[in-house]
């Protein structure tokens, strides 16, 4: 086994400098992500999936969220959660099947300017490694706002994904805006 020696005269493997090393980077990934989180979602309503006797079950859960850039526009998901000892105490990797629906729900008012594929949400998805990612961008020869959703990995992601579009319509009285006019 091969050791690191530190400057206090500390012995640690290879092995364990590599772990602390993803840890320090998975810590700082999900710093990063940490703005995106400023709201919680609303647990809408969830149903049982698979039935467990004596632990939580397993069920799909619906959560609805605002868009913080984009007042007028809301967004719902459906995710699993993991039931069992696992998800109990929140061990259990979550699958990355999530669907996502986003509507406009008032009058559309642009915030501040926004970028192609900001995050709007993100949540982790596992201890550590996985979180999932709700991102917006404008289709500006349609004047529509898309939403995805994905999880990813530090070293992996997942391909699977769901999108939603949104066309900026009037509300009462007023045009809608164009998105391509607030777009960095």
């Amino acid at each position: 086994m091969m050791w690191l020696t530190g400057t206090n005269g500390s012995r640690r493997s290879v092995a364990a400098g590599l772990v602390a090393g993803v840890a320090a980077l998975a810590v700082s990934c999900l710093a990063a992500s940490a703005p995106a989180r400023a709201q919680e979602p609303d647990r809408i309503f969830d149903k049982s999936t698979v039935w467990r006797p004596l632990t939580p079950n397993d069920k799909l859960v619906v959560y609805g969220i605002d868009d913080p850039a984009v007042a007028g526009i809301a967004c719902w998901y459906t995710q699993p959660e993991k039931g069992g000892i696992k998800g109990t105490f929140g061990l259990a990797e979550d699958v990355s099947d999530i669907s996502l629906a986003c509507r406009q729900v008032g009058p559309v008012q642009f915030k501040d300017k926004v970028k192609q594929g900001e995050v709007v949400f993100s949540e982790r998805r596992s201890l550590i490694f996985k979180s999932m990612q709700i991102v917006r961008g404008c289709d500006v020869k349609r004047n529509t706002l898309i939403y995805m959703v994905y999880s990813d990995k530090v070293v992996q992601g997942s391909p699977k994904n769901s999108t939603s579009a949104v066309p900026l319509a009037p509300w009462g009285t007023e045009p809608p805006p164009k998105c391509a006019d607030f777009v960095k």
